[in-house]
């Protein structure tokens, strides 16, 4: 008897927590810092699904089945850009044609820059580069968004030919898609994110922006503090393993004197390996930083004998990071760390 005059009772309380979790929207993200941005805007209302597994290659992946069906199951798809992910576009076609599409590099407020050519840089190759997006960084972070992030990128004509992916080809002409490592395009995005969650989930919306805000109000703390750290590294002298790092460099004025790879799909040629250890000892480099997806084999045989530091790691995806909110910052603090580090190895030399 006391069993059914509890069961009415029960029933409702068990159904309130699986109605509230329907009504969040089901999101799909390519890489790991757009998963961490994605999970901090969310918050307790759930949590993305990741398509890309840490590690891995952004430029060239094979889906696994759960991959797929987190994609083909998506209300709204998030990803950096598909000049990152040249594979993704017909996939995403095809599995997610429902879904709201949010290419990142294309929302308001994101600074894009220049692909630079050949294998050692200028050290301002691009700090004054006009991208006909707002630069300015003044933490004011409202992100009212008058434009429609609901809009299907697929078809989006931004001067880039339809997005023919000259990537593929690593020739690396057009725009560098490795935006999220400038915070400011991450607090861009943060409300990008919060925006297109808010109209697909009207009831959540009070919950996105403000978990939004809290993101970036975070960030100005994590900008402040990686400038004040930095602040006696530009003297640092540095290669990097492949050409990803220029949005973190560009935003804090750290920069790298080149890059061994073009990117993490392809191989150095002799002539740039050449080019790369000419720049070495003719400009006192410092330091080459590995890259853990990487055999440490070709930077010890390139640079054995130079008094080159070559043990540093860093990372554009954050791996071995935890998969949650804290990944973006950490990320951001452990790229610091190589290059205060490198500094620190110049006064030893």
């Amino acid at each position: 008897m006391m069993n059914k005059l509890l069961r009415p009772l029960s029933l409702p309380w068990l159904m309130v927590p699986a109605i509230a979790v329907a009504d969040v929207p089901s999101v799909t993200v390519d890489i790991p810092p757009v998963y961490s941005l994605v999970d901090q805007v969310m918050g307790e209302l759930g949590s993305p699904k990741l398509i890309i597994q840490p590690g891995a290659s952004p430029h060239g992946y094979a889906m696994r089945p759960s991959e797929a069906d987190a994609l083909s199951r998506a209300d709204v798809v998030f990803w950096v850009s598909d000049d990152l992910t040249p594979w993704l576009p017909k996939v995403r076609k095809s599995l997610a044609s429902g879904a709201v599409m949010v290419e990142l590099m294309e929302t308001d407020g994101t600074q894009q820059l220049a692909y630079r050519q050949g294998a050692t840089f200028d050290a301002h190759d691009n700090h004054d580069h006009d991208h006909d997006h707002d630069h300015d960084h003044d933490h004011d972070h409202d992100h009212d968004h008058d434009h429609d992030h609901d809009h299907d990128h697929d078809h989006h004509n931004h001067g880039h030919d339809s997005h023919d992916h000259q990537a593929h080809n690593h020739t690396h002409e057009g725009i560098d898609p490795h935006g999220w490592l400038d915070p400011v395009n991450a607090q861009a995005w943060l409300g990008a994110i919060a925006e297109s969650l808010a109209n697909l989930d009207p009831e959540n919306a009070g919950t996105y922006r403000q978990n939004a805000a809290q993101g970036q109000a975070e960030l100005d703390t994590l900008i402040n503090t990686l400038n004040d750290r930095l602040v006696a590294a530009p003297e640092a002298r540095f290669i990097v393993f492949h050409d990803a790092y220029q949005y973190f460099e560009n935003r804090f004025d750290v920069p790298a004197a080149g890059a061994i790879s073009l990117s993490d799909a392809s191989s150095p040629s002799p002539a740039r390996i050449r080019e790369i250890q000419t720049r070495v000892s003719d400009e006192g480099i410092q330091c080459v930083f590995r890259e853990p997806q990487f055999n440490p084999a070709l930077i010890d045989s390139v640079f054995e004998g130079t008094g080159v530091e070559t043990s540093i790691v860093i990372d554009p995806l954050g791996v071995g990071l935890p998969l949650d909110t804290t990944l973006y910052p950490q990320l951001l603090t452990q790229l610091a760390d190589g290059i205060v580090r490198c500094a620190e190895h110049s006064l030893t030399r």
